[in-house]
């Protein structure tokens, strides 16, 4: 309950918790960014780490920092460079665990499926793994998920790089333009959970919207 709660202010009080980590790790705060960043698109167990926000906060920050520790050009590239790395990982091991899985040792588990993920990917892959990188959760799994369906992997890898640079281009550059405008930095805790909310309005409409009606 404890780590729930702490959880939960790390988040509302984002840029108050940034700048007591660049204080105190220095230069050490774009490794530990890199591997929040990583971790968050290249593991599958931890979806639950910050994504948007995070980048957004660290724009805010570099827009004002006058210690010359957070440079916004060199945490734009080195973000970009783990988030493209995550979904690469992810990918892989996507595409080493999904034939094994769906090999028919396990029952529940049909090589149904794996055709099933496969064509979709053939037929979405692409938009997909761009648009997953702006959705949280999703953006952990789609990568695994693209590799279990073995995408063809010349074509997650220009998707992954331009989903990439995209996403991180978007908040990191959204933070330091528009972070520090009064009414944003006054009210910080609640922008970020806009920008969370407003991420997964697309999986609220998806779960929310009626089923077509089947054709008889």
């Amino acid at each position: 309950m404890e780590l729930i709660t702490w959880f939960i202010d790390f988040i509302l009080h984002l840029d108050q918790h940034l700048t007591g980590l660049i204080a105190t790790y220095h230069l050490w705060i774009y490794g530990i960014l890199f591997v929040i960043i990583f971790c968050e698109t290249g593991l599958v167990v931890t979806p639950f780490l910050p994504g948007d926000s995070l980048l957004f906060a660290v724009g805010a920050l570099a827009a004002v920092d006058r210690t010359g520790t957070l440079d916004p050009v060199l945490i734009w590239v080195l973000l970009v460079i783990a988030a493209v790395l995550g979904n690469e990982t992810n990918f892989r091991i996507g595409r080493i665990v999904g034939p094994r899985a769906f090999s028919g040792s396990i029952r529940w588990l049909k090589r149904d499926y794996l055709f099933r993920t496969q064509y979709f990917y053939e037929k979405h892959g692409g938009k997909t793994i761009v648009l997953s990188r702006f959705i949280p959760i999703i953006r952990t799994f789609a990568p695994f998920v693209a590799g279990i369906g073995l995408m063809n992997r010349r074509r997650f890898a220009t998707y992954n790089i331009g989903g990439g640079f995209l996403w991180v281009s978007v908040f990191i550059w959204g933070g330091y333009l528009f972070g520090n405008v009064p009414i944003v930095k006054n009210n910080f805790g609640i922008v970020t959970v806009l920008i969370v909310a407003a991420s997964l309005l697309p999986v609220a409409y998806g779960l929310l919207k009626p089923a077509p009606a089947r054709q008889s």
